[in-house]
């Protein structure tokens, strides 16, 4: 695939180096001469210097036999104009475009063909807040994402001391709890993945990955970590688009304070917000953490555009008592440093726009892509299409099928009699003709023998 990208950023980058590995023909579009030459120097691909927007300049990106534009430039108007010149006059098949902007999300209708013409709008704060608000619903995850609607669910927890299956074997896991299905797609341990067999023990600090019905998820968690209890006070610093929109779609559920430096922006919060506290003032202010009873709240969230600050807030409040910290951290670098010591879980904007795209750039049919681990893995859902005759897996049980190195089917959902169904993936389980198939990748590098694996084609008797 011929792909486009505008924008040489941490999010471009990125993603370039994701295709760029999958045998795809990049190009990358950005003013920084450096910095593309820094990615050339690393990625198998193609660089153009100059302006996103302007025709020239993506006429000798290769506009006019490309099959997919990504505009994910810092500026939300020359990712729709590129668009716009990508579809006006070279007939670009799939346009993408990051759209930061709540001003323009609000009228849909911008985005048409006969108006904008962007096929996918990438919306990176709603993506944000999603991600946030499924860690505060389930109370001691590390990454909780969600497929076919959110009736399943793939989860990542960290393995404490005292946890029932700690130092157990996973086959006792059934044992434990005999009512609820669940099967762990990956062990992370001291950072290298294991691929779990019935006999593997669980240690004390693996980071399991397991899917499971969404309703099953906090008694498999139960069983890896004693449960915490559910949240009830949240504290978030920084009230911009990203702080601001996350305390709006959680503020009916939770007990929540806003800090934000911007006493102008205080104003904005105070008038959009209805039952949230907004505080003028520092995240990293030691008085008025302790005037506003941080050893009492049970999530600080550190939600700024400044990574540094982020940080030091965090670690501030994990030290006044905070029960749990949550950072925003753009740098990749950071992300490494902080994540599992005072700092509970980092968030990283970068990647949850990564996973949205590529949803959007995999072939065949695929309905999300996530990627785990701050890139390292990808949890993906795709539908099958076709039937014994056109299909690799179609009519095969899953014990059957050989599967990429490195690669579990973790559940099948299925619709059976008009309603779908979560069916965990056991060797016995047959595929079936349009099927939801889960899949976990310890290693994204095979991804395009999975893609293959699961196209439809001929000759398959």
């Amino acid at each position: 695939m011929k792909i486009i990208i505008l924008g040489a950023g941490q999010v471009g980058g990125t993603l370039a180096e994701h295709l760029a590995s999958e045998a795809n023909d990049i190009t990358l579009v950005d003013t920084n001469g450096e910095l593309l030459h820094s990615l050339q120097d690393r990625l198998d691909i193609g660089t153009v210097q100059g302006m996103a927007s302007h025709p020239k300049v993506l006429k000798r990106a290769g506009a006019e036999d490309a099959d997919l534009l990504i505009a994910v430039t810092n500026s939300d108007e020359t990712n729709m104009i590129a668009c716009q010149i990508g579809y006006s006059l070279f007939k670009i098949t799939k346009r993408i475009a990051r759209v930061r902007s709540t001003s323009y999300h609000d009228y849909p209708a911008l985005f048409d063909a006969g108006i904008i013409p962007i096929d996918v709008l990438i919306h990176p704060e709603k993506l944000i807040t999603d991600q946030i608000t499924r860690l505060l619903d389930h109370p001691g995850a590390l990454q909780v994402v969600d497929f076919a609607d959110g009736i399943v669910q793939l989860v990542a927890v960290k393995a404490v001391l005292g946890g029932p299956l700690v130092g157990c074997e996973l086959q006792d896991l059934r044992k434990h709890i005999p009512s609820v299905d669940t099967r762990v797609a990956a062990i992370f341990r001291r950072g290298k993945a294991i691929m779990p067999v019935k006999d593997t023990i669980i240690e004390t600090d693996d980071e399991v990955f397991f899917i499971a019905d969404r309703k099953d998820i906090q008694a498999v968690m139960g069983e890896l970590r004693r449960l915490e209890k559910p949240y009830k006070r949240i504290m978030v610093v920084g009230g911009g688009n990203i702080g601001a929109a996350f305390a709006k779609s959680i503020e009916s559920r939770y007990q929540i304070k806003v800090i934000e430096s911007s006493e102008e922006r205080c104003n904005y919060l105070s008038e959009l917000l209805n039952k949230s506290i907004v505080l003028h003032g520092s995240g990293s202010d030691k008085q008025l953490l302790l005037e506003e009873d941080i050893e009492d709240v049970d999530v600080f969230c550190a939600l700024t555009n400044d990574d540094e600050a982020n940080i030091m807030a965090s670690l501030l409040a994990k030290r006044l008592g905070a029960n749990k910290v949550m950072t925003l951290i753009s740098k990749p670098a950071y992300v490494d440093l902080v994540q599992g010591g005072e700092i509970d879980i980092a968030i990283s904007p970068q990647q949850a726009t990564v996973s949205s795209l590529l949803t959007h750039v995999r072939r065949g049919d695929m309905v999300n892509v996530h990627s785990l681990r701050r890139g390292a893995a990808e949890a993906i859902e795709l539908i099958v299409h076709g039937d014994k005759r056109s299909s690799r897996v179609i009519g095969r049980t899953i014990g059957s099928i050989n599967l990429p190195a490195g690669t579990t089917i973790g559940a099948i959902v299925r619709e059976i009699e008009g309603s779908l169904t979560v069916i965990i993936a056991h060797h016995n389980i047959e595929i079936q003709a349009e099927d939801h198939v889960i899949l976990f990748l310890t290693d994204k590098r095979k991804m395009r023998e999975v893609e293959q694996l699961f196209q439809v084609g001929f000759g398959f008797f």
